[in-house]
């Protein structure tokens, strides 16, 4: 938004090429196109309290200096006629054209049109951000408004008509496709458009057809498949029916045959179950005498047997008295046996007692023979001090070196467990390099490539190259990122910055022409201005609430940092508060200060180079997108100098380490050996008391032997009493035995006299029961078969029962209703055997089997399937038949479209390769088709070559520098003002870029094309033109003046300006012309 000081007055004045104004204003009206512009009135909008332009009809050069209001005039005519404030790239926001400290801005535009002018005016509103509209002073709405603009073919959104000064570059980016809609709206007539949008709708309409009759011919073709198929599964399902009912009349038949079958058993079981009866009967009269004798002859055996039980306990318990003599006698005899063995062991013992002390004996007298080689002890005391004295030393070398290493081992601990903390830290920080890293290669894809690729191929480069600036940058505080976004453009924070030209220009021929990348790089100046100090100190700057320049906000590679101090002055640029804010036309009027940041804005301040007055503009600041994840630089140096000098220092622990080591394995050895020296000297000087020591020992052993001697010869003695006292003992027990086996001999002998007779009992009473046995066998096998007949007889009663009700049941009989005749006719033609009715059924189980997944629904699907198919054959046709009809619109359409289209675009490339010719370059304008078929791919190609060493190159935004693509936008415009149907062209400082050679090449082109008769309305808007420029009659010049000391214009005289302008001109004698002097 424009801020402009109170009481500061507007004034553009015209100045028309030749003659009196009034007379020229008269004969306007017949030259103007219908649509130009008559009339520009603003009121409070931008820089201007009231301003009011006439321009003419043809080229209108808008002149002024930088800060003026030129540009305002471009956003009065965008917004007066109903365009959006996106189209201009200034604001989001209509209420922002308002002047500052203004409620509402008016905008007047009249328009030429026969038989009356249209005026339109805009109203803004700042409270609401709204706008009210009117047409020749009657209220009305923006669709109206709209209408009648579109109606006289004004087109401010299309830059081939109105190409504003933040849009200038935007032209270039224009793909062919919105090129070649661009110049159809501009230059085309009415019909050309229409016919390319309806060429696209037909095309998709057409597409879709053809995708829709490609589908349903195949839902037809699969349709007819599986019709085909389920014929087959039809004349299948009849088949399987046939069998089905074989089936089902075979399980009917079954259960009567198994009826009549069981039947005939029961009758041949019942027979057979009367004549078991019978003999049953027969059998038991038999059986009766042959028991009787039976009873008699267990009760004769059972009285021997008890007899022979009580002879049998008698004998038992005289063989248990006889057990316990034995036993006795047993025992004496083992008493006897312990007395001699008790002998034995006293024996053994006396004569273990004399070997050992024979033994004692022999080892004193060789103890004694070898203490009397041992002479008496030398003196080695003075040996064992030395050695204790060199062990003690030893000791603290020793302990010395373990103190040492304990302590270097913890030092190391420490300085690993801090590496590794280092370690993660840098860790930490690659991954957030890694972060933004990913954030390129997602936003910009050939930025990243390119970064892989000098990564690669550094050597390739003489000097040092950093990589994009959005990688180097780094922010000590991320919530400063907006800052440093919002003042460096997104084109050089992807930019590679080199320190050399040549590296640079072999890094972007390799980039673009090579790999087709579209990458950005920079130069760092010459000579650094990395440390280039600030127009004051920021402490200055305290009292308005600046707090840093944006150089302290972040760090950044030497190179870097000069090219941003160099291109920026980011060293010069201070980055207040809130407070900053509150207080900013103090700000503004105190500190003079080109660019300030607040809290949340930024402003640029401007001052007129005429009047010295001051002019700001203030945006919002955006979002950080690149810089939000940043790594301290200060901190990654530091960790990386900390690691290095760890590593240094562990290495020379692990020196002195191992020299300590070392030094502690010679000292042990040392050690072990004196200690071996001190053990042989001990062992020296112990030997004789050793000696004595075990003599002493061995004869108290010896004396206690000799005392523990035994008496054999009285052990004897006392062992044969006590055998004697036994062994009578043994003789009594022995009497007792022989009279207890006589007893039991001749009780042993009646018992044997009770079993023969038990035996004969027991043979006799066998014979009756094998007798009596075979005749119970035979009687239980009558019984049995009586038993097995009867239950079977019952059992086939039963079934019969069930299987006739079951027969009943499958037929669907009722209990009194006979075989109906159907049913016996049909069975007569199956088997009667139940085997076969089986087998038979079997076999046709497996044939229906055969037919598995078949029902009455596939008839149904069938018949529903086929009546689909005619109904989708219909409907193809129908769709056939449409899309043959847009085939035929298209053809139609394509032929009024097409060959139109191409004279035309012939006509452009024959004026704009001519105006190439004539600035000695080349040029073409061609119809670029990728398929003739995909008509929202047709665009219009742009192809120039500036220099005769090089191809023509199709123009884009990046190969072409900003001045080649100035002149090609420029001359392509030419080209299309004496075709153009527009009423209006707006151009708006376009030659900024162009060099003098160009710009005065290009100038009169635009004089000689838009001074010609019949062409639109042009406006040229230039901050400065070159000198001796070629200018034309038809020509109104529009010079833009603004500031507190302009005349009001109701006392601006412009003949009495001119007349004092031409006095002047003659008393320097100046051969210039009138319309020259007035635009120097």
């Amino acid at each position: 938004m424009a801020e402009v000081v109170p009481g500061k007055r507007s004034l553009v004045t015209r100045q028309d090429g030749a003659g009196d104004s009034q007379r020229r204003s008269a004969e306007a009206g017949s030259c103007f196109v219908e649509g130009s512009i008559v009339k520009i009135s603003m009121e409070n909008f931008l820089t201007y309290d009231t301003c009011e332009v006439r321009p003419g009809p043809n080229l209108n050069m808008i002149i002024g200096a930088n800060g003026t209001g030129k540009s305002s005039i471009v956003c009065a005519i965008c917004l007066g006629l109903a365009g959006k404030p996106s189209f201009i790239g200034r604001a989001d926001k209509v209420g922002l054209f308002v002047k500052q400290g203004c409620l509402k801005g008016v905008i007047e535009i009249e328009l030429f049109k026969i038989p009356d002018n249209i005026t339109i005016t805009r109203e803004i509103h700042v409270v609401n951000n709204t706008s009210a509209w009117f047409i020749n002073r009657k209220p009305t709405t923006l669709k109206t408004v709209e209408e009648q603009i579109s109606a006289l073919n004004i087109q401010v959104d299309n830059l081939c008509q109105f190409l504003p000064q933040d849009k200038v570059g935007e032209f270039a980016k224009l793909t062919k496709t919105e090129l070649l809609e661009a110049t159809e709206k501009s230059i085309g007539p009415p019909e050309m458009y229409q016919f390319h949008c309806e060429l696209k709708n037909f095309r998709e309409k057409e597409r879709e057809l053809e995708n829709l009759c490609r589908d349903k011919t195949n839902s037809l073709e699969k349709m007819k498949q599986r019709v085909e198929r389920y014929k087959q599964d039809v004349e299948r399902y009849h088949e399987r029916k046939h069998h089905l009912d074989l089936i089902e009349m075979l399980e009917r038949k079954r259960p009567w045959v198994e009826y009549e079958n069981i039947r005939q058993q029961h009758e041949e079981v019942k027979q057979s179950r009367d004549q078991a009866k019978e003999k049953l009967k027969n059998l038991k009269e038999m059986q009766s005498p042959v028991t009787k004798k039976i009873q008699e002859s267990e009760e004769h055996f059972e009285s021997l047997e008890r007899k022979i039980r009580d002879k049998a306990a008698e004998i038992k318990d005289f063989s248990q008295k006889c057990k316990q003599k034995q036993d006795a006698l047993e025992m004496k005899d083992k008493q006897i046996e312990e007395i001699h063995q008790a002998l034995r062991m006293k024996k053994d013992e006396e004569m273990d007692r004399q070997r050992k002390i024979h033994s004692t004996q022999k080892m004193i007298e060789d103890w004694k023979k070898e203490l009397s080689t041992v002479t008496v002890s030398e003196n080695l005391q003075p040996q064992s001090d030395a050695i204790n004295n060199e062990l003690k030393k030893l000791q603290e070398d020793r302990a010395n070196i373990d103190s040492d290493i304990s302590d270097l081992t913890a030092e190391k601990m420490n300085l690993e467990r801090e590496k590794k903390r280092i370690i993660d830290r840098l860790g930490q920080l690659n991954n957030i390099m890694n972060m933004k890293e990913e954030n390129l290669k997602r936003r910009f894809r050939d930025t990243h490539s390119a970064l892989m690729w000098l990564r690669n191929n550094r050597d390739k480069f003489k000097k040092r190259v950093c990589e994009p600036m959005m990688l180097e940058i780094n922010m000590k505080d991320n919530r400063h990122a907006k800052y440093v976004e919002s003042h460096i453009s997104s084109s050089d924070m992807r930019a590679f910055v080199f320190e050399s030209q040549e590296d640079m220009e072999t890094f972007l021929v390799e980039m673009r022409d090579h790999q087709k990348l579209r990458v950005n790089a920079v130069c760092a100046p010459a000579e650094s201005c990395a440390e280039k100090l600030p127009s004051r100190p920021i402490n200055e700057l305290d009292q308005y609430g600046f707090f840093s320049y944006l150089r302290e906000l972040f760090d950044a590679p030497h190179p870097v940092m000069s090219y941003l101090c160099f291109q920026y002055r980011v060293h010069d640029v201070p980055v207040g508060t809130g407070k900053t804010r509150d207080m900013i036309e103090k700000v503004i009027k105190e500190t003079k200060l080109r660019q300030i940041y607040t809290a949340e804005e930024k402003y640029i301040v401007k001052v007129s180079a005429y009047t010295h007055l001051t002019v700001s503009t203030n945006t919002s600041l955006r979002a950080a997108q690149f810089l939000t994840s940043s790594v301290n630089t200060d901190e990654r140096r530091l960790l990386e100098n900390q690691q290095q000098d760890i590593n240094n220092k562990l290495k020379s622990l692990d020196m002195c380490l191992a020299t300590l080591f070392e030094g502690q394995r010679d000292l042990e050895h040392r050690d072990n050996g004196l200690r071996q020296q001190k053990k042989e000297l001990l062992e020296r000087g112990n030997r004789r008391r050793q000696l004595e020591s075990k003599i002493t020992v061995k004869y108290d052993s010896l004396r206690q032997l000799e005392q523990d001697a035994i008496n054999l010869e009285k052990e004897s003695q006392q062992a044969n009493i006590t055998i004697k006292e036994i062994n009578i003992q043994k003789a009594r027990l022995v009497t007792e035995l022989v009279h207890l086996i006589k007893n039991c001999v001749s009780l042993n002998i009646l018992k044997a006299d009770l079993v023969l007779q038990s035996t004969t009992v027991a043979a006799e009473k066998n014979k009756l029961e094998a007798e009596h046995k075979a005749a119970s066998v035979q009687l239980a096998a009558a019984e049995q078969q009586f038993h097995e007949l009867d239950d079977r007889k019952r059992v086939l009663t039963e079934n019969c029962k069930e299987l006739l009700k079951k027969a009943r049941q499958v037929c669907k009989l009722s209990p009194e209703q006979h075989l109906p005749k159907e049913f016996q006719t049909a069975f007569q033609t199956l088997p009667n055997v139940l085997e076969e009715i089986d087998a038979f059924l079997n076999e046709e189980k497996t044939r229906a089997s055969c037919f598995t997944g078949l029902n009455a629904s596939v008839v149904e699907e069938y018949n529903k399937q086929t009546q689909e198919i005619e109904q989708l054959t219909g409907y193809l046709e129908e769709k056939k038949k449409e899309l043959d009809n847009y085939k035929q619109n298209i053809a139609q359409v394509k032929e009024k479209w097409l060959n139109p289209l191409k004279k035309l675009i012939e006509k452009i490339n024959e004026k704009f390769s001519n105006f190439f010719s004539s600035m000695q370059c080349v040029g073409e304008v061609d119809l670029h088709v990728e398929n003739e078929e995909e008509y929202d791919k047709y665009g219009i190609r742009i192809r120039v070559k500036f220099h005769s060493s090089t191809q023509l190159h199709e123009l884009t935004p990046y190969h072409q520098s900003g001045g080649e693509k100035s002149v090609s936008t420029m001359l392509y415009l030419m080209a299309l003002q004496e075709l153009n149907r527009c009423p209006f062209r707006v151009v708006d400082e376009i030659n900024q870029g162009m060099d003098p050679v160009n710009e005065r090449r290009v100038f009169e082109m635009v004089v000689k094309t838009a001074c010609k008769e019949n062409t639109s309305q042009y406006f040229f808007i230039t901050p400065k033109l070159l000198q001796n420029l070629t200018y034309n009659d038809k020509m109104t010049v529009l010079f833009v003046y603004n500031g507190p000391f302009v005349l009001e214009r109701s006392t601006w005289n412009l003949r009495a300006f001119i007349r004092r302008r031409r006095r002047l001109g003659r008393m320097m004698n100046s051969d210039t012309l009138p319309k020259k002097r007035s635009l120097k």
